[in-house]
């Protein structure tokens, strides 16, 4: 037997992508002229009838003769024929019985293709007997390395992992469908447009709408049903397509079998495209209309068919019950189309009043706080008028309304009321807005109250947020954080965290901020966002927190880039805006930018105003205090600070809390000289030095910073100190310290020391692991970008008339700082800023300080 090799004479490249149709390809190019029986099955599509043709060429070049028909009834047997037979599903009983006859001559070579529907007869037997000790060849759909394949023979090219993955999803691997997208896409040359446009080429949906249009109406039929969310429960299929239930099977494996549905009843984004083409909007409506009255009736999910109904119009009772059973259903899954739902069901003729606590939830879900509110009002204004589930629903949803605005008080007043209703009691949401409040007994009370409930998902995270929130205050830091992180990786499964006052990973990340413990902040975080974890309410909050994270790293351009991508200002609610403002006074004010600092202040301002003191808003309250001491507007904030303080008071002066409050005090006393204020932080934080590492390590620098301001410089309790806050979260600060330190030390060498151990605290801040993309805002102030250079000056160029040090100290002269600002930048003294100036001028032969400036201006703009 001579083999082919000649691959101009016949190639298995329209193969690609298909292994098992190649290895029969390889099989018969080895060996052209030996006997051979075998059988080819697949669905409609999946490349039988290509097969055949290639193996008919493959037998033209090696000179075997190929019949591509079924041989008569007094046909003689021709041993030097190939017998290729495509479609047996089609033949009759005589036809199959004469390839019988065929094969059973010896020496002959038979490949038949049929599809897997029909089943049984003389083709079953034939398949069997041909089948004998190997199995059929059996072609299906293609995976994405064979959708890859298939595309670099089509388009010539290697695809982009992007147009792999679309055309698969697209298409689910069916070998016909892949071809007829891949050559539509390259003709219209929308290769890179149809992912945006989210709709095939024209003429590809045609054709499939006419191949459609061919199929037997009980198909047609079953495709559509599938299409607008018919499950493959033959009750419900039998009685959308009128058909008995036991007869669904067979339709199903009919519909498979066309190639035009898949074998476990999906069909494909670009049938679905084709079936909405073919079929009129009109009989659609029908059939999704009659589909949920299925359900309906049946209590199954009605969530696919009701969808499919928003905006059509439908109206009556039963439609109305289909909308509001789905929007139930989407509810619980936590999905946005819920609000669209119960609009939808009010539209068709529900009570508005009976939907109204469901559609506050589902609002409250995609973040429409103001249509969750008015909506929860119209129960709360006729209680009496729904039922008890729905009135606690609304109240419900309106106190974690209130809480996301900042108003934790009134959201208190409203868990307070629904204690006292017959449809209330007690609620463990409460704990939260009480402890943040300082009303701790009440959250006692309720603790007490509230134990023995059903041990759901949702009724256990409630838990865990209720008690972890009380340890803060109560309890100690590490099992209050370890409750919390838990709270949040319970609800990251269910997503159920809408009615919640406040995000548990939000809380979790809160305290481990205050704990230092930055980096418990940032995984919990950065798990909520990946998660998506309580919906958009609370993406924003999430998002500024991991700023605020970033920024005590010293990571100000990670920081900046955050708190751009959480919103712009005026779009945030009040609890939001208000550390978003902080944000932004916090960052500027590291930056030793001035005009970004005044900017800041004037956004928080109008942020404080809105905003009550709480518990959870004492980090943004000192960073505004700083800020407010550094701008001499100590008096704006002064009567939040004794709120604060008055806070924490009623809740026993509680360490984790009041530890960073006053932290951020001694700062502000410190910027505005005041040396009082500034001895009762540090006595407060030496209070409470025992109780945590965080708290010891502020007391320890608190200390030392009085020392240095005093002039009492002891360089290893300062590098000691400053390191201690590096650990604990403050970076920035540690960095500071050890500079301020060094300016009033008076031995060169322990200055020395102090400026390189604030050289490596900066160095370590910015060096720390992005959460998010660290691009400048555009129109928002941004640190000055210093640019370093080598110390040798160049030759080539202008420019290496300074150095690498002087550049960093022209830049920011250039930005307006003054030789302090830019000191306390560099960790270097005003004095040798202002020596760099000098030798700059001097150098460049500046007459004035005007000529000085445009001297660097030059250099800076050509060293870049």
């Amino acid at each position: 037997m001579t083999a082919v090799k000649s691959e101009g004479a016949a190639s298995d490249s329209a193969l690609a992508g298909a292994p098992a149709a190649r290895r029969l390809y390889r099989e018969v190019a080895s060996a052209p002229r030996t006997e051979r029986r075998r059988v080819v099955v697949g669905p409609g599509g999946s490349g039988k009838s290509v097969l055949l043709g290639v193996l008919e060429a493959l037998y033209g070049a090696a000179g075997v003769t190929v019949r591509r028909d079924v041989p008569g009834p007094d046909e003689p047997f021709d041993p030097n024929a190939a017998l290729l037979v495509d479609d047996a599903h089609k033949l009759d009983d005589e036809a199959l019985e004469r390839v019988r006859a065929w094969a059973a001559e010896p020496g002959s070579q038979v490949v038949l293709a049929h599809r897997p529907w029909p089943r049984g007869g003389p083709l079953a037997s034939i398949a069997v007997a041909f089948g004998a000790g190997r199995g059929p060849v059996v072609l299906g759909p293609l995976d994405r390395p064979g959708v890859a394949a298939r595309s670099n023979l089509l388009l010539g090219e290697r695809p982009t992992a992007e147009l792999v993955d679309l055309v698969f999803e697209q298409t689910g691997g069916s070998p016909d469908l892949v071809d007829r997208l891949l050559v539509g896409l390259r003709d219209d040359r929308a290769l890179d447009r149809l992912g945006s446009a989210g709709e095939p080429p024209t003429a590809v949906v045609r054709q499939l709408g006419y191949e459609i249009d061919a199929q037997p109406v009980a198909v047609r039929e079953l495709l559509l049903g599938r299409t607008v969310g018919a499950p493959l429960d033959p009750e419900v299929l039998g009685a959308l397509l009128d058909v008995p239930p036991g007869a669904v099977g067979e339709l199903l494996d009919q519909a498979a079998a066309t190639g035009l549905m898949a074998t476990d009843g999906a069909v494909v984004p670009l049938l679905r495209h084709a079936m909405q083409r073919v079929v009129p909007a009109a009989h659609r409506l029908v059939l999704q209309r009659r589909l949920a009255e299925i359900q309906l009736d049946a209590g199954g999910s009605v969530l696919v068919a009701a969808r499919g109904l928003i905006g059509s119009g439908a109206t009556g009772a039963r439609v109305a019950s289909a909308f509001e059973r789905a929007g139930d259903e989407a509810l619980r899954e936590c999905l946005p189309v819920a609000a669209d739902l119960f609009a939808a069901a009010v539209e068709a003729g529900a009570p508005p009043l009976a939907l109204a606590a469901r559609r506050a939830e589902a609002a409250l879900l995609v973040g429409d706080l103001d249509a969750a509110l008015r909506r929860a009002d119209q129960v709360l204004a006729e209680p009496a008028a729904v039922d008890g589930a729905a009135a606690r629903r609304a109240v419900e949803v309106a106190a974690a309304v209130l809480a996301h605005r900042g108003m934790l008080s009134r959201s208190a007043e409203l868990y307070r009321w629904l204690a006292t209703q017959p449809f209330g009691g007690p609620t463990l949401l409460a704990v939260p807005a009480l402890v943040g409040i300082g009303a701790l007994d009440e959250a006692r009370e309720i603790l007490d109250a509230t134990s023995g409930r059903l041990p759901t998902v949702l009724a256990g995270a409630e838990a865990l947020l209720a008690h972890g929130i009380h340890d803060t205050v109560a309890g100690t830091p590490t099992a209050a954080l370890s409750q919390l992180t838990r709270a949040a990786a319970l609800l990251e499964a269910s997503g159920r965290a809408a009615l919640l006052p406040d995000s548990p990973a939000a809380l979790a990340a809160l305290v481990a901020i205050h704990c230092g413990e930055l980096d418990v902040a940032q995984s919990v975080l950065g798990q909520a966002v990946a998660a998506e974890l309580g919906g958009r309410v609370v993406a924003a909050r999430h998002l500024l927190l991991q700023a605020l994270v970033a920024m005590h790293r010293g990571a100000s351009v990670q920081a900046r880039a955050l708190l751009q991508s959480a919103s712009d200002p005026g779009r945030l609610e009040p609890r939001d805006e208000l550390l978003a403002a902080a944000l932004d006074v916090g960052l500027a004010r590291r930056a030793g930018d001035l005009a970004g600092l005044l900017a800041g202040w004037r956004r928080a301002r109008e942020a404080v105003v809105r905003h009550p003191v709480d518990l959870y808003s004492l980090q943004p309250l000192g960073e505004l205090v700083v800020g407010a001491a550094r701008l001499n507007e100590q008096g704006w904030v002064q009567p939040y600070l004794d709120e604060a303080e008055a806070l924490l008071d009623r809740l026993g002066k509680p360490p984790l809390w009041a530890v960073a409050l006053h932290w951020s005090g001694l700062q502000a006393a410190i910027a505005s000289n005041a040396g009082a204020t500034a001895q009762r932080h540090a006595a407060a934080l030496d209070r409470t030095a025992p109780t945590s590492r965080y708290a010891t390590a502020v007391a320890g620098a608190g200390r030392e910073w009085l020392r240095s301001l005093a002039g009492d410089v002891d360089a290893d309790a300062v590098e000691s100190a400053a390191r201690g806050l590096h650990s604990a979260g403050l970076s920035w600060e540690g960095g500071r310290l050890a500079s301020q330190a060094a300016i009033r030390c008076r031995d060169r060498k322990s200055m020395n020391a102090l400026l390189g151990c604030a050289r490596a605290l900066q160095a370590g801040a910015e060096a720390a692991p992005s959460a998010a993309p660290a691009e400048a805002a555009p129109g928002r102030a941004q640190p000055v970008r210093r640019v370093k250079v080598p110390e040798q000056q160049s030759t080539d160029s202008a420019a290496g008339a300074i150095s690498g040090r002087e550049r960093e100290v022209a830049e920011l002269v250039l930005s307006g700082l003054t030789y302090k600002q830019i000191g306390e930048q560099l960790f270097i003294s005003a004095k040798t800023v202002e020596n760099h100036v000098a030798r700059m001028r001097q150098r460049l032969g500046s007459g004035s300080r005007g000529e000085l400036f445009a001297h660097l201006r030059m250099l800076v703009d050509e060293g870049k």
